[in-house]
């Protein structure tokens, strides 16, 4: 029998990890009894009762295998490490606040089935707040029109993998992966799923500011080489505006002599235009250099504390 795998990265998601892993469970076992599962949840050093439910559960079912991280490894790093541990044929990804609709598994098979290496699954619409979907949104066609190559819009991570495509993106060995970009770079066959995506029925989302930051400028830096060369571009066109403004001051100079004066005023908006610019490309590098840092350190992915069920 083949084994699918299901990964789901969990961090303070008491609320939601019983009716998730009940859930998966009923669909598994009413429509894919001909397959054997195993379902891994790493936990990200969640500090309420995340934990001691799995351990729960893990008791009752052999199949729920645990992975608990020594410390919060970030939104990134966990999720990656999670899926390099499944042995599955093939390996699904969902996130545990339930805003992935375990009842769509049956279609991610299927299109497996006939023949697809990954089936992504690509948010239509969300229940979510209306502002930050439209933002979402808005980065994604960013990030589309940016990317030297193709960048699935709306796709989360959402999605099923074959046992190659898994052993593929391990091999990149990236120690800050950003998987959303890493599957398309590895090619292989690609079928979608649209969904409507559900509101979170329990709990409050892990993202912030900076955890969306973080992924937003992960996938622009990773996958785009034009902040930098806007730079040039920025400093060629500035320093024409420069030289046409100085020509236009002189002339009015020369004809005006006696009654124009230059005044501090444009001198000041000129000098603050041109050091915001300067500033937002020293920012730019500096996030292109910290990438590359952070490749050199190589660090691992995660650091475990314990594991559970893998024996």
């Amino acid at each position: 029998m083949k084994l699918i795998s299901i990964m789901t990265p969990c961090f303070n998601e008491e609320g939601n990890v019983r009716e998730l892993i009940s859930r998966i469970r009923k669909v598994m076992e009413e429509q894919f009894d001909y397959y054997q599962y195993e379902h891994i949840l790493i936990d990200n050093a969640s500090t309420d009762d995340t934990v001691k439910i799995l351990k729960e559960l893990a008791l009752e079912d052999i199949r729920i295998k645990i992975i608990v991280n020594s410390r919060n490894f970030g939104h990134i790093k966990s999720p990656a490490y999670g899926l390099f541990q499944a042995s599955g044929d093939a390996v699904i990804v969902m996130v545990s606040d339930l805003q992935d609709p375990p009842e769509l598994i049956p279609e991610l098979i299927r299109k497996w089935e006939a023949g697809a290496d990954m089936v992504l699954a690509i948010r239509k619409s969300s229940q979510e707040n209306l502002v930050m979907y439209k933002v979402r949104e808005l980065y994604y066609t960013l990030l589309q029109k940016l990317s030297e190559i193709k960048i699935y819009k709306n796709f989360t991570g959402f999605g099923l993998y074959d046992r190659k495509v898994v052993y593929a993106l391990k091999s990149i060995d990236d120690p800050y992966p950003f998987l959303r970009g890493m599957i398309s770079e590895v090619g292989y066959t690609v079928d979608t799923i649209e969904y409507d995506q559900p509101v979170r029925l329990h709990g409050i989302t892990k993202n912030n500011f900076y955890t969306l930051y973080d992924m937003g400028i992960l996938g622009i830096m990773n996958y785009s080489k034009i902040p930098l060369r806007l730079a040039i571009f920025s400093s060629v066109i500035i320093a024409l505006l420069s030289i046409v403004t100085g020509f236009g001051y002189l002339i009015a100079k020369l004809i005006y002599w006696d009654t124009m004066s230059l005044g501090v005023a444009p001198l000041l908006i000129g000098a603050s235009f041109s050091f915001s610019v300067l500033l937002f490309f020293i920012g730019i590098i500096g996030e292109y250099i910290g990438m590359i840092y952070t490749q050199v350190l190589n660090r691992p992915l995660v650091f475990e504390k314990e594991r559970i069920n893998f024996d």
